[in-house]
Formats: C-alpha cells, structure tokens, sequence
C-alpha cells in the first residue's frame, strides 16, 4: 500500500486548522487519525460538528466510549482501539473491563445486549431481530436509544474505516488483544 502521509498544521488547508487548533488546546495534540481527516476541512468539519452532537443523545460519555470500543473491535480498528481505551478509562472503565467490553463478555447484562445489537446490526447490515429489540428495550431504552446507538456507530464506522484506508501510524498507546 502506498504510504498516506499525515498532514502537518502547514500542510492542512486553512479552513481545518482551527480544529487543529482546538486538539492542541484541549489535549496537547492532534491525534494522527483526525489530522488525517482534515486533508479534507469538509471532512473534519463535519465529523466534529456530528459528534458533537450525537454527545447529546441517550449515551453518556462513558457508554458512549463502550460503544466505540464494541464497534471499533468488529471494525478491526487498532487505532480506535487505542485511543478509545485511553478514553474509555478516563471515563471511568477499568482497562480489564475494557477487554470484556469488546469480547462481548462484560458480565452486567446491559454490555451484553448492546454488544449483540452492535454486532447484528454491523454484520446484518443494519438489520436485529425483533426478539434483540426487545432485549434492548426491556434494558429501558425506546426508539430514541436505538437511533442513537446507530448514530455511534457510523461515527465510529467512519474513523474505523478511514485507518484501515489509510493506515497511518497509531500515536496512542496500543490496546491489549482479547
């Protein structure tokens, strides 16, 4: 594979480089993946305007992280992995718990319903059956909780899938293998 470079803040067009602003205010750097991104400022742009948003939704930050790191281990992402672990114990995940998570093998049976829903939507395409929708709902969620989990999905669908594309150097510490 051709090698993709990652774009320095002087090679950014001008229009992503207030997000690379914003990454180095807010945690001293920009992460490779999301510099990568701002190849195209529309990209970048939009991403972070959508993420921003879905935050809003039925997950709060620390679900939300396990729902990346569920996704980002269908997905095949080392790079998500990383930096989502990372996140994810920030957030208050111990890292043993972290493995669990994305093994689909967390004990608490919420973990266990939201990685099967994650993994029949990913490899069904989009499709659960009414039997894991009701699972899910029985948990207390409604429609509005499973609009948001595909909503978590495609955003980490889209960084998931934009490493492997481009394969460009993980600058986070690599996550354990389950």
């Amino acid at each position: 594979m051709k090698p993709f470079p990652v774009p320095t803040y002087e090679q950014a067009p001008a229009d992503a480089r207030p997000a690379f602003d914003q990454f180095k205010r807010l945690t001293g750097k920009m992460p490779n993946l999301y510099a990568t991104i701002g190849y195209s400022a529309n990209a970048l742009n939009s991403y972070l305007h959508y993420v921003s948003e879905q935050a809003r939704g039925t997950f709060h930050a620390k679900d939300r992280e396990a729902i990346y790191l569920i996704v980002s281990q269908f997905n095949g992402c080392e790079y998500c992995l990383a930096s989502h672990t990372q996140s994810a114990i920030k957030n208050g995940w111990k890292e043993e718990e972290t493995l669990l998570l994305r093994a689909g093998t967390h004990p608490e049976q919420k973990w266990q319903v939201i990685y099967r829903v994650i993994r029949s939507i990913i490899e069904q395409k989009g499709k659960v059956s009414d039997e894991l929708l009701d699972e899910f709902y029985a948990l207390g969620y409604h429609e509005a909780a499973i609009i948001d989990l595909m909503v978590l999905i495609n955003v980490m669908s889209f960084t998931n899938y934009t490493y492997r594309l481009t394969q460009i150097p993980i600058d986070f510490p690599l996550a354990k293998d389950i």
